[in-house]
């Protein structure tokens, strides 16, 4: 599961109109709350970012391989307070709890904080969960080139780069 930067917008808008239709919140002014919402996935997004240059610069030093990247991540991600990768979903619904109860934007919230995260959570899955799809797309583009092959990799990364510009996912 990840966070895209072209999906914050999106998950953003969706977060509001859902909680404002069924009626579990009241609004100050709508495009500030959305805004206020866009500030925690990019907050989230620029801690990942730190996290992971910190890690590649830990392994640089120390000359560990990439195959590392993911202890190294975790245990920066443990001394700066952020999310593991199996965390990134109850982080983000933490923190978008929190922004919901604090911001000036929510003039009222009427559902309880368990109906609140039940109802975001899908929301936040539907845009993060799209690795599968990429993959799925990527390889039914390429399938004329067997897997393991540099050029197979090389296709590989140039489509799914292709793909992820045009879903504005970068």
């Amino acid at each position: 599961m990840r966070l895209y930067r072209g999906k914050i917008e999106v998950i953003a808008e969706e977060i509001i109109r859902s909680l404002r239709e069924a009626g579990d919140i009241d609004l100050e002014n709508e495009a500030e709350a959305k805004v206020d919402i866009e500030s925690v996935l990019k907050e989230y997004l620029r801690l990942d970012k730190e996290i992971v240059e910190e890690a590649k610069n830990r392994m640089e030093i120390r000359g560990l391989g990439y195959s590392n990247l993911g202890r190294i991540k975790s245990q920066v991600a443990k001394e700066r307070g952020g999310p593991i990768q199996d965390d990134i979903l109850p982080y983000l619904l933490e923190q978008i709890m929190n922004i919901l109860f604090h911001s000036a934007n929510i003039e009222e919230i009427y559902a309880e904080d368990t109906e609140l995260r039940r109802k975001l959570t899908p929301i936040l899955r539907k845009h993060m969960d799209v690795e599968n799809d990429l993959d799925r797309e990527v390889r039914s583009k390429i399938k004329n080139l067997q897997e393991g092959t540099s050029d197979f990799d090389v296709e590989y990364a140039r489509v799914m780069e292709q793909i992820k510009q045009k879903r504005r996912l970068t």
